[in-house]
């Protein structure tokens, strides 16, 4: 699995947000070593970005 890049450019709302979300979708992914993540050679980090662009996981921002 490669990062999804064309997403990636064409996102248009807050990078920080972004990254702080898929940052902790790869750690939850790391700590969790699923199927899913075996499937994908343990690339969490580019599993978490693909399931939040297809909104397969949702995030919001905590106060």
């Amino acid at each position: 699995m490669i990062m999804p890049l064309e997403q990636l450019i064409e996102y248009d709302t807050n990078s920080y947000e972004l990254t702080v979300a898929v940052t902790h979708r790869a750690y939850q992914l790391a700590v969790i070593k699923g199927p899913e993540v075996e499937k994908y050679n343990s690339k969490v980090v580019s599993l978490a970005t693909r399931q939040i662009f297809t909104k397969q996981v949702e995030y919001k921002l905590l106060d």
